[in-house]
């Protein structure tokens, strides 16, 4: 789709300025599974990273947030 597109034309262009392989796709938006397929097909052959074990949405805030405090100790 016109979004997915839109969405990886900017992750390749902010990648490629900055030397990068691999993204990261977290967030509520990234619920939207028919978004998310069509944009890390887009992306290849950049290495993408999801969401697996913990909630995309704002459900794995905390965790992050303790892995971040946890790092920091």
């Amino acid at each position: 789709g016109a979004i997915a597109g839109g969405l990886a034309d900017c992750v390749k262009a902010l990648s490629a300025a900055e030397d990068l392989d691999t993204v990261v796709l977290s967030g509520g938006v990234f619920q939207n599974e028919l978004l998310l397929e069509d944009l890390m097909s887009l992306l290849a052959p950049l290495h993408v990273f999801t969401n697996h074990a913990v909630p995309a949405n704002d459900g794995g805030i905390s965790l992050g947030q303790a892995a971040l405090a946890a790092f920091r100790t």
